[in-house]
């Protein structure tokens, strides 16, 4: 079962997308849910969302960032089925993105769907953070633990001097949802909020934040 619903919403709000990249966006819409029929990644009610509610949320960290150099180094820090990394790393060819996650059969999606892809820019790793001992100009998140605990293992893991090529500053970014006040507060770092109504229409992202703390 495809599901190409929401499709358009892709070229709709990147329109400098070359023919090769959208085609890889275009089957994600065949790869999820046949692999979701599998092995549960993404909630059997929300798949008919995948589009909206997980591709481009996910691309929502592509436009916040903007252009990237060639060979920035981005950590996905419990990517699950492949989000934000995948459509990350179709957004950006040039550059090297680690996905990692301690659940093997959510990796293993991940994995098979970045080989159906043609994908030579991703690697996986199964474990926990405290296994990743590499640096990267960016860890990216979605919905996966708290700020404070995200903050601690971009600490470790952000290399503060990476040159992102006049981009945001080495920093972590990750999405979010509902009240953030006493969450970033308790995280005890300076951080920039966007609504991701600033960027997308759609009803979904009303709710919906993106979260940037800087490290250099």
């Amino acid at each position: 079962m495809a599901t190409h619903e929401g499709f358009d919403l892709i070229e709709k709000y990147f329109p400098t997308l070359d023919a090769g990249q959208l085609e890889a966006f275009r089957r994600l819409g065949e790869l999820y849910p046949e692999w979701n029929e599998r092995i549960n990644v993404i909630s059997r009610r929300d798949i008919e969302y995948l589009y909206p509610r997980h591709v481009l949320h996910s691309l929502s960290i592509a436009r916040f960032l903007g252009t990237l150099p060639a060979d920035i180094e981005i950590l996905d820090l419990g990517t699950g089925g492949g989000f934000p990394g995948i459509p990350l790393a179709i957004a950006y060819p040039q550059c090297r993105f680690l996905l990692l996650d301690r659940i093997a059969k959510k990796l293993k999606v991940a994995s098979e769907i970045a080989s159906e892809l043609g994908l030579k820019n991703v690697r996986f790793q199964h474990g926990d953070a405290g296994e990743c001992h590499s640096k990267f100009a960016y860890m990216v998140s979605r919905a996966v633990m708290p700020l404070d605990g995200l903050v601690k293992i971009a600490t470790r893991n952000v290399a503060r001097r990476a040159d992102t090529g006049g981009s945001m500053a080495p920093g972590l970014v990750c999405l979010k949802g509902g009240e953030l006040d006493a969450e970033i507060a308790a995280a005890g770092r300076p951080a920039l909020r966007i609504a991701l109504s600033d960027y997308f229409r759609e009803e979904f992202f009303e709710t919906k934040e993106l979260v940037y703390v800087p490290f250099s």
